[in-house]
């Protein structure tokens, strides 16, 4: 006789214990969401989520996001139970050290976890990326009677997450987007860190995403497994519009003497609430133990296989009806470049050798993505509201909102904290190559999905132009100063800064190449000098620092320069040459990446026989006393700027090359 299947609340209940049993021997965690969200998760993972836990990076699997990360044991508990690689020592090993359960989801950690999630809302942001991708790819790859992409994406989030700013900017766009395949639950249960919300968000959240222009639905009882599927199903109906489901939950469901508080929320709940709590659950089982009903009732991976072989063979189909396209959907998703990148790349940076005059690094950043975006149909980039002056786009950009089959440009909007956030979702989803835009100084806007982007990682490359003083009459608020150094702080973030059109081609040869960590490109709004070289010169700079002008057998310093400040460095070299002291020029694009190559090109660039060494860069000076050494000195600004035209500025704060030269001088002794 067949064991009756345990009840919904059961199997959700072993998710309350496992969050309560995790947090309780780590002695920290957030035991609260967990038991809040149990049965919403029971209900979509049990009755609804596409995915295989034998394959987690399935393609066409539904993507589930929990935004609101600190909840991560819920996370936790469902991937374990339903049957990926995630075992119960693992959990038990909750915010250890080397273990793949983490405090917050990290991608790359656990199979299943589909993004680094913990800074709230930012999730949520990551899954209208993920939505954005699945719908464009659908619209470029299915065919009639050939659905090859057909997935949703599922998000849980909090009242933090929708408190945060980015979940205004990411949601109005889902609603534009119309992103019918995305569906967010929302953990309604009034409390935060500091206690009941009515305090500080007395938003009227369902009437705000209707505006977004996305189907809400209220008042859902998110411990009523069957009110929840009722939603889900609703939720599915209406593929025009991205949808909320607003939950009322209990945090801490379950605890009886601290449910519904602020108490629950981010500490363990103690060994004399946790014996309450089993008894109150009926959960009469010992710390971390899954009934053998309880864990066959939750295994997918019966079902998962099924589906996924399912695919397989419309895949299999496609392929004979469509090879073409299936070859290039496959390729994209493998996220593989074409097998011809690399010659054709290098044809690419050979014709950006060719001095066409004074050109600015924005505008052979956009000639390099009209030579490079012909190669790369995965490439989907966009402005947040600055197209023009960023360059982003090339003849070739075509909205998405016009035609998504072939849609490669997105408008984001003043959205810029948002827009790198929507690219990191874009990158993890698979299919497409992102790309970002906005000026220089308004990274800051965006400053926590860079790290995030560079934490996960990601592959999005992220375009910042106007990127110093000489973007001139603005002034100050618009003048980065400090910007170039605080990226290039970011750990796993290369930033370039080019100087002319070949060190911006080989930038963003580089940035593309790069597809699992990200990228920066900083820009500049006026016209740079040509730089001739040598092709030995020119496969040099992808190493990141290079000697430009050689100064002679034996120069006696070097000047290391960046972008705008090249030719300045090249200038004041020709001045000291004058005088009979040999300077060499070496441009350094990418500092980190130079001092990545190995010892002996370190020290054919700058050879410890230099009697000095002088840095120059339109920023703060303190990012390059480590390169110059005590005796180097740094031509920078530690002050902001000023609004003035471009060339009164760098004569202003004495960006020039006379006097790089005098600190030349000054260091060797000539004065």
């Amino acid at each position: 006789m067949t064991a009756a299947r345990p009840s919904r609340r059961t199997l959700a209940n072993a998710i309350r214990a496992l969050a309560m049993d995790a947090v309780q021997r780590a002695e920290s965690g957030h035991p609260g969401m967990p038991m809040g969200m149990a049965d919403i998760a029971e209900a979509l993972y049990n009755d609804t989520l596409r995915h295989n836990p034998a394959n987690p990076g399935w393609w066409d699997r539904d993507r589930f996001v929990v935004s609101n990360g600190h909840g991560s044991m819920l996370l936790y508990s469902v991937l374990h139970l339903s049957g990926y690689g995630l075992s119960l020592e693992d959990l038990k090993n909750f915010r250890q050290l080397h273990s793949p359960t983490p405090g917050h989801p990290e991608y790359g950690e656990a199979p299943g976890v589909e993004t680094t999630t913990g800074p709230l809302g930012q999730g949520l942001a990551n899954a209208v990326g993920m939505a954005l991708a699945e719908k464009l790819l659908a619209a470029r790859f299915n065919r009639d009677d050939f659905d090859l992409v057909d997935h949703f994406t599922w998000v849980f989030a909090g009242d933090g997450c929708l408190m945060e700013g980015i979940s205004h900017e990411v949601c109005s766009l889902a609603g534009t987007w119309q992103l019918g395949k995305l569906v967010v639950f929302y953990d309604d249960n009034g409390i935060s860190i500091d206690g009941e919300t009515r305090g500080w968000f007395t938003d009227n959240t369902p009437e705000r995403f209707r505006a977004y222009g996305w189907q809400v639905i209220e008042a859902v009882d998110g411990h009523d497994a069957e009110a929840v599927r009722a939603a889900i199903d609703e939720a599915r109906a209406d593929l025009d519009r991205p949808t909320l489901i607003c939950c009322r939950t209990t945090i801490g469901f379950g605890a009886p003497n601290k449910q519904g508080t602020a108490d629950t929320h981010g500490a363990p709940l103690g060994d004399e609430e946790i014996a309450a709590t089993r008894e109150a659950l009926g959960w009469n089982h010992a710390p971390f133990e899954i009934p053998d009903e309880v864990r066959a009732a939750w295994d997918a991976r019966e079902r998962g296989a099924a589906l996924e072989a399912e695919w397989n063979a419309l895949l299999d189909r496609y392929r004979e009806a469509h090879p073409d396209a299936a070859a290039e959907f496959e390729r994209r998703m493998r996220g593989e470049l074409p097998e011809d990148f690399d010659a054709r790349a290098a044809e690419i940076v050979a014709r950006m050798q060719a001095d066409d005059g004074k050109v600015a690094t924005r505008k052979a950043s956009g000639m390099s993505l009209e030579a490079f975006g012909p190669l790369l149909p995965e490439l989907l980039g966009g402005s947040a509201d600055l197209t023009g002056s960023n360059n982003t786009n090339w003849s070739g950009s075509v909205d998405i909102m016009e035609r998504p089959a072939e849609g490669n440009y997105i408008y984001y909007g003043v959205r810029e904290f948002g827009m790198t956030a929507i690219a990191n979702g874009l990158h993890l989803h698979g299919g497409f190559i992102p790309y970002t835009g906005t000026f220089l100084v308004f990274s800051d806007y965006a400053r926590n999905a860079v790290r995030m982007s560079a934490l996960v990682p990601t592959g999005a490359v992220h375009v910042y132009t106007h990127d110093s003083i000489g973007l001139g009459e603005d002034g100050p608020t618009h003048q980065p100063v400090e910007h170039v150094a605080s990226l290039r702080m970011i750990p796993n973030l290369e930033v370039w800064r080019p100087c002319d059109k070949a060190e911006t081609a080989v930038a963003w040869r580089e940035a593309l190449k790069r597809r699992h960590a990200p990228t920066a490109l900083v820009l500049t709004r006026q016209g740079l000098e040509h730089q001739p070289r040598s092709d030995e010169q020119l496969e040099a700079i992808a190493r990141g620092g290079y000697v430009l002008r050689d100064g002679g057998e034996a120069p006696q310093a070097a000047i290391l320069a960046t972008g705008s400040e090249v030719a300045l460095a090249v200038a004041a070299a020709g001045m000291l040459a004058g005088e009979g002291i040999a300077v060499r020029v070496v441009s350094m694009p990418n500092p980190e990446r130079f001092a990545e190559q190995p010892a002996d090109w370190r020290e054919r660039v700058l050879p410890g026989s230099l009697r000095a060494r002088v840095a120059v860069e339109a920023g703060v000076s303190a990012y390059w006393r480590g390169l110059v050494g005590d005796r180097g000195r740094v031509v920078g600004i530690d002050t902001f700027g000023a609004s003035a035209p471009a060339g009164e500025l760098f004569r202003h704060f004495d960006l020039t090359a006379e006097r790089v030269a005098r600190e030349i001088r000054a260091v060797i002794g000539a004065d």
